[in-house]
């Protein structure tokens, strides 16, 4: 069974940081790329950060400066570094693992998530 766990979440004031773990297990093939997605409190989404299995990262603008995405390949965890956090970024924050075969060419066999954590910045 496929699990991304994300952990890491709470209540911080503005300015203050937080970092975000997602632990991914139980999958056959190799991981393409994990992403950190957020929900709004209004149900909007945004996808705010993406790295692939040979690092190169991705970020929304709204985050870009900010965040930092890493990864321990070894451990099969994605990071989100959330510095200068702002009432903005107050979300439910969840990430989502692809998952492909292995090899040269790689095609994509599934996506998966998990449940999030909550982040809320006050200000």
């Amino acid at each position: 069974q496929v699990k991304v766990v994300a952990s890491g979440g709470g209540s911080v004031q503005t300015g203050q940081s937080l970092r975000l773990s997602c632990a991914a297990s139980g999958y056959t093939g190799c991981r393409l790329e994990m992403k950190w997605h957020r929900q709004f409190p209004g149900n909007q989404r945004e996808v705010v950060a993406e790295i692939d299995n040979d690092g190169k990262t991705n970020y929304a603008d709204s985050v870009k400066g900010r965040f930092t995405i890493s990864q321990d390949n070894a451990k099969n965890t994605v990071y989100l570094q959330m510095n200068s956090l702002k009432p903005e970024d107050t979300a439910l924050y969840y990430c989502q693992l692809g998952v492909g075969t292995c090899g040269p060419v790689r095609r994509r066999t599934g996506d998966y998530s998990g449940q999030g954590t909550h982040v809320t910045v006050s200000s």
